[in-house]
């Protein structure tokens, strides 16, 4: 008897953000080569959308619902039909038929996962109708979900606290994308993207203006007269973030502002940095930190739940009770790790060493373990 796993891979055929885009692909892609004997893995998906599922390989099918993205989120919330159906189901955002159904005589099974705590933490961050989803969706989950992953334990302790989901909260983290590493062109990659050599990089996401205003004045404080570059910067915010910057200390001629890149791309920039500067405090799984770790990237990061269980011992942590301390401590740590060619060699050795813990094909193994527990 063949046992299928129904993934849901709406943001690989309708992304709302990339960076889930790509997680969904790089889970779904290790789920069919970790797939025990005698298992397969369907993929379902709303109608529409510029995704392609042919991007992920050794899918046995694929079923499309008759609702577009949109339509199909609202009859999630609502709970109504979708035609979606049963089985065993695994999503990796909340985005699941989060319903009524039967484990023990029907053999269903609904797992989601939460990777961002922030439509709970930090609601003015995202629109009205984000934050009002995401929460329908927890309750939804509260009530119906045979489980809900996520990343790390720092989350789950938090999440615990928002939503009633006693042991029904497991732990499996993200990685970087499988075979992540620099290109051979990373130069010319780097040149087309109008980026310097030899630069301190951080990421930017949407609401990380705070975050950003430590790590600029980190890197200000350093004395360290590097070019700066932010990615994953939403389209139309760079004119804030080059304020940010100068306010800071750090010259806008200095500042190199790009938005969300492709695998190779985004590799090709971590391939010219000289480190790289975590200062979020988020409770949301750090994606690029961990990119950085895979690649050897010396790292600097900002103590908080999440990042101090991610980072370990693969960076320099800095605490502090207040921005200000943050700051004159991210500068003198980036002095520390910059201030001779064998400390970044035994922070980037660090970095690369703690890399190696996180690995999608570990996460797949572990999906599948938790719906054969279930």
């Amino acid at each position: 008897m063949v046992a299928t796993l129904r993934v849901m891979l709406d943001q690989v055929v309708a992304p709302t953000d990339p960076i889930l885009g790509e997680a969904s692909r790089e889970l779904a892609a290790a789920l069919v080569r970790r797939a025990p004997e005698g298992c397969v893995v369907e993929a379902i998906a709303p109608a529409g959308g510029s995704g392609d599922l042919e991007d992920v390989s050794g899918l046995v099918g694929a079923q499309r619902t008759a609702l577009a993205r949109r339509e199909l989120a609202a009859a999630l919330q609502l709970g109504v039909g979708t035609g979606i159906g049963g089985g065993m189901i695994h999503s990796p955002t909340l985005f699941a038929p989060l319903v009524r159904h039967s484990r023990t005589h029907d053999n269903d099974q609904t797992v989601v996962t939460l990777w961002d705590l922030g439509p709970w933490e930090s609601p003015d961050e995202y629109s009205r109708n984000t934050v009002a989803w995401h929460k329908a969706m927890l309750k939804r989950a509260v009530k119906h979900a045979d489980a809900v992953v996520v990343p790390t334990h720092a989350i789950a302790d938090r999440l615990a606290s928002i939503a009633k989901l006693g042991k029904r909260i497991r732990v499996i983290s993200g990685a970087a994308p499988q075979n992540y590493r620099v290109p051979s062109d990373e130069i010319g990659r780097r040149r087309v993207l109008s980026l310097p050599e030899g630069f301190l990089l951080m990421s930017g996401g949407p609401g990380e203006s705070a975050a950003l205003d430590i790590g600029f004045g980190g890197i200000a404080a350093s004395g360290i007269d590097l070019p700066v570059v932010v990615l994953d910067v939403a389209d139309g915010a760079e004119p804030a973030i080059a304020d940010l910057a100068s306010a800071a200390g750090v010259p806008e001629h200095r500042l190199h502002v790009r938005g969300s890149l492709d695998v190779a791309d985004r590799a090709a920039v971590f391939g010219g940095a000289l480190a790289f500067v975590a200062p979020s405090r988020r409770t949301a799984f750090p994606w690029r930190v961990v990119e950085a770790l895979a690649l050897g990237v010396p790292l600097v990061a900002v103590e908080s739940p999440v990042l101090s269980e991610v980072v370990a011992d693969g960076g320099i942590i800095i605490s502090g009770a207040d921005a200000p301390t943050l700051r004159d401590g991210l500068g003198e740590a980036l002095s520390t790790a910059l201030e001779s060619t064998d400390s970044a060699d035994r922070l980037a050795v660090m970095a690369a060493d703690r890399g190696r813990s996180f690995s999608w094909n570990e996460a797949a193994e572990r999906v599948w373990q938790l719906h054969a527990e279930l």
